[in-house]
């Protein structure tokens, strides 16, 4: 599976921005599907993950009511729409997958990673 992440940016607080994960290779219908993201001095933490087939999402504490991930089929992408965004959303945005029907959280459940994409929200 690869997977490519962009749509990244520069955006003041309050904005919205939406990133976008191209997915290719096998077959990767039962597959989590994740975002992550990396600040600087900091660990990469859990963001967003939705099942693939199921269609079910979860959210880290921090993003909930703001963040909303979604895939397209068709497209064979995975969407974040980030809304309302803080200061303390600016990191590394990473897209991940795994294979299975667990939806586990942890960073290091995730074995296929995008290369990043740089989010930066001004005050």
């Amino acid at each position: 599976v690869q997977l490519q992440a962009y749509g990244g940016g520069l955006v003041q607080a309050g904005g919205s921005l939406r990133l976008s994960c191209a997915v290719s290779g096998r077959s990767f219908s039962s597959y989590v599907m994740g975002w992550f993201r990396q600040a600087p001095g900091k660990e990469r933490e859990f963001v967003s993950i939705i099942g693939w087939r199921s269609g079910r999402t979860f959210y880290g504490d921090s993003v909930k009511g703001r963040f909303s991930i979604s895939r397209d089929n068709a497209n064979n992408t995975v969407y974040l729409q980030m809304n309302s965004l803080k200061p303390a959303d600016t990191a590394i945005y990473y897209c991940a997958a795994r294979s299975g029907s667990i939806y586990y959280t942890r960073v290091n459940s995730y074995n296929y990673w995008g290369q990043g994409t740089q989010v930066t929200v001004s005050s």
